[in-house]
């Protein structure tokens, strides 16, 4: 298998060569199926990871799912660039606190394009935690785990200002222990997604 750096230089070389300024279903399919047959049909690029590389380039993605990050301008992509991480419990924890803190200042400067942008990352983040959630070529446990992290992305969704009340709640509860904690009542420190 290619590494990730050969795929995407090929993904955007293929972009080059078709002069794609704008990339719709319709063309990311047309690329998957070019790197299906250019590196054998074991070849699974989603579409969203070439939408993803696309973007990143510059291209003008019209394409949108779980996995495709919002369409991000100026200030807004450098400020928000890898703010949302739920590879564990607490790096989940960690990145809504600076994306709750992004939003609340957004909201303050009644900016209604970053405090929507904040929305759609918690929003993307949710529908991956669910995916992985359900993914049964992932752990148990850590399934469970993605589940906790869905349900803090709806929540805090739902109800921002209360969240983090609901959150140090919802970490004392019976159920978070018995979930997330080992036979000696420390919390489990989770192994990397």
């Amino acid at each position: 298998m290619p590494k990730a750096n050969s795929k995407k230089r090929l993904i955007l070389g293929l972009c080059q060569a078709q002069g794609l300024e704008r990339a719709g279903e319709r063309e990311i399919r047309a690329l998957q199926a070019e790197l299906r047959r250019r590196l054998g049909a074991d070849d699974r690029t989603s579409p969203s990871y070439i939408a993803n590389v696309l973007r990143q380039a510059g291209v003008r993605v019209d394409y949108d799912d779980r996995y495709v990050d919002p369409l991000m301008e100026e200030p807004y992509a450098t400020r928000l660039a890898g703010a949302l991480q739920f590879h564990d419990l607490e790096s989940a924890e960690a990145s809504l606190q600076k994306l709750d803190a992004i939003y609340r200042e957004y909201r303050g400067a009644s900016d209604r394009v970053g405090t929507a942008l904040v929305r759609s990352l918690v929003l993307k983040g949710r529908q991956r935690a669910e995916s992985l959630a359900v993914n049964s070529r992932v752990s148990p446990e850590k399934r469970r785990e993605k589940q906790e992290v869905a349900n803090w992305f709806r929540v805090w969704l739902e109800t921002s200002d209360l969240f983090f009340d609901w959150l140090e709640l919802r970490k004392q509860s019976e159920e978070f222990q018995r979930l997330f904690s080992d036979h000696h009542g420390r919390r489990r420190t989770p192994r990397p997604a």
